[in-house]
Order: structure tokens, then C-alpha cells, then sequence
């Protein structure tokens, strides 16, 4: 059953920075029409030649009309043409700015690559996701969430695969800053649990395509049962954000090499790291505490070492 209010998702600002321009058109891509796509990837592969361009020339470009090129602007939330082109500059800009050496953005590790250029890409994309996510990030939105988890009788969280991950991640710290949370992997048992779910409880979703039907079942399972419900996704107009009643995005695109989640999973796992140290301020006295003597518990398993005996010298 489908959320009676829409999701709240980030919406650009007026004063958006230039880089939340070109983040908005990556977590875009997957949910646009073949030929805005065009558009997109044309506008993303040069930012600097796409802002010098007239619509009808950027159209011919991507191989569409000037019509598709104006749906496209509406997509990521611009009213016109030449705000498109002023941002784009702008976005240009800021990337010669910050950007000297580095690699073109969204390049894929060759055959050809040496270790140093695969490091090189590699910290590049990771930044880039990193930046941007940060650039759309809905503070209010975030803070909404963070208040949920910090008032929630029970915290499930749901994800399969890399999000998995991500997710033990956030059940680890938020479990040692005794919160009651949860982690479920198995689509099975993450269904049990969303069954037991009602008023007062939040569910977690995270999916990198927010379709990942092991994912999008629990938390309507949930939604159905009156939790709150949050989506960490990289897709706003997924299905998974479409059931949750809080979304927050992440910017990161994968690359045919690096599907395996691997820029994906660092920009997830930084957003979850702004939902626990949230969680973690609002009650700063009693997560100090938690911290300092779950640490301590960790700290009576270490070995103890002795100190290096000096050779005597027979």
C-alpha cells in the first residue's frame, strides 16, 4: 500500500551550490526517459562546452529535440533554458576550480589502467560521491529522520547485499549507544519483523536503485503497519521512496567496472554517519556514557602486551 503523502525529497534551492547541479542530474539519470537521458549524459560528459551551447544546438547534440531538452530541465527542477546554462557554467567552473589533475568524472577503471591511475580514479569518484551527496543532502528532511530514530520504541533496518553492509553499520553504532535496533538481511525474516512494527517504531530502507524487491517489500510491510518509515536511496523517485515517509539520497553512479557498490556503498555509509552522530547529540550526557563503557568492554578482551624484553648479550 503506497504512502497517503508524498515523500519528502530534496528540492533544489535557489542558491544551490554549483555542484548540486550536476549531483542532481547524476541521481536523475535513472528515472529519466531514454531521450532526456541523451540530454543528461551529453550535458555530463563536458558542462563547460553544454553552457556555451543554444538548446537547439544542445538537442542536436544528445540527438532529441529542444522540447525534450526543456522536460529535461523541468526534471532536475530548473524552469527554464538559460538557468541551465548559467548552472552548468557555474558547475564548470567550480569543477576547474577544485578539480586541477584529477580524472574526468564517472571514467571507468581500462585494462590499460596502472595501480596509480586506478588509485587516482578510484579517490576521485568516491570524493565526487562524497561532495555531492553532501550538496543534496535535505538537512530539514535529515533532521526529521534523526528524530524519529532518536524517539523510536524499536529501529529495524532492512538491506540485502552491499547495503547490508551499510546497514549492520548503523545497527552496530546505534546498538552500543543503547538504542533497540535491529538489522534483517533475509527477505523472510526482515517481513516477520516489519509484521511486529506499529505507531512509535521506525523501519530503515537501504537500496542504492531503491527496486530491490528483498528491500521495498519490509518497509511497505511496516508503512502498512503505522512505523515511520525512511529510505536511503540513490534514486528519489524509486519505489522504495515512494512507501517511505522520509528519503534521503545519496549521489553516486556506479560505473560498468565498479557495480559491484563500491562508490555507492561510501556515500550510503556516509549519510548513515549523519543519522548516528544526530541520534548521538540528542542525548549527548547518556551516548557518552554508552560509548565509554562499551569501549571499555572491548578494550578487557585485547591481549595485554609486555614490553619487549632488551636481548642480555650472551
Amino acid at each position: 500500500m503506497a504512502r497517503q503523502e508524498a515523500p519528502r525529497t530534496a528540492q533544489p534551492a535557489e542558491d544551490s551550490s554549483p555542484a548540486a547541479t550536476l549531483a542532481r542530474i547524476r541521481a536523475a539519470l535513472p528515472s529519466l526517459a531514454p531521450s532526456e537521458r541523451r540530454v543528461a549524459e551529453a550535458v555530463l560528459t563536458d558542462p563547460a562546452q553544454a553552457s556555451e551551447l543554444s538548446i537547439s544546438a544542445l538537442g542536436k547534440q544528445a540527438e532529441t529535440s529542444v522540447a525534450t531538452v526543456m522536460r529535461f530541465c523541468r526534471a532536475i527542477g530548473l524552469g527554464n533554458y538559460p538557468q541551465l546554462r548559467l548552472a552548468l557554467a557555474a558547475a564548470a567552473a567550480h569543477e576547474h576550480a577544485v578539480g586541477g589533475e584529477r580524472p574526468t568524472p564517472g571514467t571507468d577503471i581500462s585494462a590499460t589502467d596502472t595501480l596509480g591511475d586506478i588509485v587516482g580514479k578510484i579517490i576521485y569518484n568516491e570524493v565526487r560521491a562524497l561532495e555531492d551527496s553532501g550538496a543534496e543532502l535535505d538537512i530539514e528532511v535529515l533532521g526529521r529522520a534523526v528524530d524519529a530514530l532518536a524517539g523510536a520504541r524499536r529501529i529495524d533496518i532492512f538491506g540485502v547485499g552491499a547495503s547490508a553492509f551499510v546497514g549492520q553499520d548503523l545497527h552496530q553504532k546505534l546498538h552500543r549507544i543503547g538504542h533497540i535496533a535491529f538489522i534483517w538481511t533475509d527477505r523472510h525474516a526482515a517481513l516477520t519483523a516489519a509484521a511486529l512494527l506499529g505507531p512509535g517504531d521506525v523501519a530503515l530502507a537501504i537500496s542504492h536503485s531503491g527496486e530491490t524487491e528483498d528491500t521495498v517489500e519490509p518497509l511497505q510491510a511496516a508503512a502498512e503497519r503505522g512505523a515511520t518509515t525512511i529510505a536511503l536511496t540513490n534514486v528519489p523517485r524509486s519505489t522504495l521512496a515512494a512507501n517511505a515517509d522520509l528519503v534521503l539520497t545519496t549521489c553516486a553512479r556506479e560505473t560498468p567496472f565498479r557495480s559491484g557498490a563500491t562508490v555507492s556503498r561510501i556515500a550510503q555509509l556516509a549519510v548513515i554517519d549523519c543519522l548516528f552522530v544526530g541520534v548521538a547529540q540528542r542525548s549527548f550526557d547518556a551516548t557518552t556514557v554508552a560509548l565509554e563503557k562499551t569501549y571499555g568492554a572491548v578494550q578487557r578482551r585485547k591481549r595485554r602486551q609486555s614490553p619487549r624484553q632488551t636481548p642480555s648479550g650472551d
